[in-house]
């Protein structure tokens, strides 16, 4: 999967793309990790229950040169993608999305527009 400026996830109420805005810095400081390559990553787990370990995993990986990004949500595993927004049981996790994805947007880390 390559980097992309503009990412929309199938069923997703909104797309998001990389701010040009984004600083190195505030990816630090929003707990995005550089791996050996150079690149943030920011891996969360979006759990129904709190603390229950079961849930999806999300993957966030912006590039060294904060041109271009990718976001996956997962299951557990790593292995298969999910799509949290097709069934309205989900609802507890897409809000924990929605709300991670706002948090990162107001530090003008991506841009979030409305589908």
């Amino acid at each position: 999967m390559a980097f992309e400026k503009t990412v929309n996830l199938p069923d997703c109420k909104y797309s998001y793309t990389i701010s040009p805005k984004v600083k190195k810095f505030t990816l630090r400081d929003t707990a995005f990790v550089q791996n050996k390559l150079g690149n943030y990553e920011l891996s969360r787990l979006l759990e129904k229950v709190p603390n229950s370990g079961d849930g999806c995993s999300l993957k966030i990986t912006i590039n060294k040169d904060l041109t271009g990004f990718k976001l996956t949500i997962t299951d557990k595993s790593g292995l298969r993608t999910v799509n949290i927004f097709k069934s309205a049981e989900n609802q507890t996790i897409q809000d924990k999305f929605y709300f991670l994805m706002d948090s990162l947007a107001e530090r003008d880390i991506f841009e979030k527009k409305e589908i």
